[in-house]
């Protein structure tokens, strides 16, 4: 899995990160770097490559931070009461302290308050749509409410804040959001906990139509060369879908609980968890790490989609034990991002270019 020699361990808040071999190579051969999300240890993590070859991890904290989406320049985050908005005030030659080409600075806050806010995506009429989650919907932002909402399963009879199905993944497809994934179709508070081993779905949104089932936690819905990928998180299972017949393939299993998952140049990036407790309480992940003779993970894993091969990934062992989303950002090698508050944002000043000249 990966190469077998390890990069020298990173200390981060009683957090170890270890990484395979290559990976800030394979960053540099792909041009890209990571953002990933803490939702347990409020963090967002950016992770990128400088100099000879070396890998750089950069944190900010953010109550509660779940989905990730980039949009060029942009790029936004959920988290506990807030739907963020990062821009990136660096110009193509610019660099902030030295070698980082991206710095990203929080520029809008949008007030959800506690919707438990899940993914996130912007679609291309700019439409910011994340997956309420509390209230078993999407929903895009209002300038006036806690949200708008914009589409619900049609077996939820109406919109309360219970949790019903726990509806948490969205995709895009062409530019706006297609599918959804739910842990079930239940109607009733919290009533997703009793069906967590085969009740989840994989939702159409345009005619509300059950592509497939029998899923355990689904999460991270993504279309990608024909396909929808997906994590079968309670399998620990990255599978593909066919979107007309419903068909379901296995590609690669992970040794953690998965959420959180991006496609580039033929290779999926995934984040893993450990579980909340000493075993996955039943799930059908806990005999399938037992029955490989491995242990839970907590990490990010690439995984090259045409063989299921994991080629490079991070461990995380310490503090941080859950993550949530990861994005991939094109075309970058070495981000920052400010902070949400203090004395680093406040003397943080940047002018845009004036329209003319000022009179």
């Amino acid at each position: 899995m990966g190469q077998a020699q390890e990069a020298a361990p990173v200390e981060t808040d009683q957090t170890q990160i270890t990484c395979s071999r290559t990976f800030a190579a394979w960053l540099a051969q792909h041009r890209v770097s990571l953002a990933f999300s803490s939702y347990q240890s409020g963090q967002l993590f950016l992770v990128g490559q400088f100099g000879n070859e070396n890998l750089s991890f950069h944190q900010r904290n953010f109550v509660r931070a779940m989905g990730l989406a980039p949009r060029g320049d942009e790029l936004y985050l959920a988290s506990l009461n807030q739907i963020w908005r990062f821009a990136n005030v660096l110009g193509p030659d610019e660099r902030a302290n030295g070698h980082f080409d991206r710095l990203y600075v929080p520029r809008t806050a949008f007030v959800t308050g506690d919707v438990d806010a899940h993914e996130i995506a912007v679609e291309a009429s700019g439409r910011i749509v994340f997956v309420n989650t509390k209230f078993s919907c999407l929903a895009t932002i209002s300038h006036r409410h806690s949200f708008k909402p914009v589409w619900k399963p049609k077996f939820i009879s109406r919109l309360a804040a219970e949790d019903r199905c726990h509806l948490n993944g969205l995709a895009l497809e062409d530019g706006r959001v297609r599918y959804v994934t739910a842990v079930s179709a239940t109607d009733v508070v919290d009533g997703w906990r009793e069906h967590r081993v085969g009740g989840g779905l994989l939702i159409r949104v345009d005619d509300h139509e059950v592509i497939a089932d029998g899923f355990s936690m689904p999460h991270s819905p993504r279309v990608h060369g024909g396909w929808i990928w997906m994590l079968d998180s309670a399998r620990g299972y990255l599978v593909r879908v066919d979107p007309v017949t419903g068909a379901k393939e296995d590609i690669a299993f992970c040794p953690g609980f998965l959420r959180g998952l991006s496609i580039h140049a033929g290779h999926a990036v995934v984040t893993l968890s450990l579980p909340r407790h000493l075993s996955f309480n039943g799930m059908p992940i806990d005999d399938e790490i037992a029955r490989r003779g491995g242990t839970p993970w907590c990490g990010v894993q690439i995984i090259k989609l045409a063989t299921g091969d994991v080629v490079e990934w991070i461990r995380l062992e310490g503090a941080i034990r859950e993550l949530f989303d990861v994005a991939v950002l094109p075309g970058t090698t070495c981000p920052m991002a400010a902070p949400e508050s203090g004395a680093d944002l406040s003397s943080l000043l940047t002018i845009e270019a004036p329209d003319g000249v000022l009179g």
